[in-house]
């Protein structure tokens, strides 16, 4: 596209009124997201109690794996924001380094999750052994299965970065990533905090 078609008063991932409409769009596809993790939230809520005698939230959360994980999550968000100053200062280099970091720590939290799970079936807080833990895995395993998910994606946004450089049409895939990849901290704040610290003090 020719440069008259850029508006380069605004960020590299705007300056395009294709781009602009994608990243309008994208939001619109988060309000969608937002509704499955309010439904599951509500699910779990209203089924936290229903334990038929198994274990309950006391007797399988721990503290501090749960803190790692959000410590890991939240400077993962952190170093997601450090990628997206480099994209708009057209350092291609130190956003694709920051990005590479962030995804990294993603693998991370996934694998404290699956440890996590793990752990869980072991003591014997498996999915069919009351609604609670149906309603917690489907909670946890969903949001987890979305950082999977955008781990993925970011290797392949890093992947046409290699190839095509830091365009608009680049930049505004790496910003719509970003974008995913805080809501994804954001849902996790409110797992923490409602999920792990609601039950621990129950």
């Amino acid at each position: 596209m020719s440069d008259e078609h850029l508006d380069t008063s605004l960020p590299l991932e705007y300056q395009r009124n294709q781009d602009r409409l994608t990243i309008f769009g994208f939001w619109v596809f988060l309000a969608g997201e937002i509704t499955l993790f309010a439904t599951l939230f509500a699910t779990y809520f209203t089924l936290q109690h229903q334990t038929a005698g198994g274990p309950v939230q006391q007797d399988i959360f721990e503290l501090k794996g749960v803190l790692i994980e959000t410590f890991v999550l939240l400077t993962s968000s952190f170093t997601c924001g450090i990628a997206i100053f480099n994209m708009r200062n057209r350092n291609k280099g130190a956003m694709l380094g920051w990005f590479i970091v962030t995804l990294l720590l993603g693998l991370t939290f996934v694998g404290f999750e699956i440890n996590e799970f793990v752990t869980y079936v072991h003591d014997g807080a498996t999915l069919p052994t009351s609604a609670f833990l149906s309603a917690f895995y489907i909670l946890l395993g969903t949001h987890g299965c979305h950082v999977s998910l955008g781990i993925l994606w970011g290797i392949s946004i890093i992947i046409q970065l290699i190839r095509r450089g830091l365009t608009p049409m680049t930049a505004r895939k790496f910003f719509v990533v970003s974008i995913y990849w805080h809501f994804l901290d954001v849902v996790w704040i409110f797992i923490f905090t409602f999920v792990y610290l609601g039950g621990l003090m129950k």
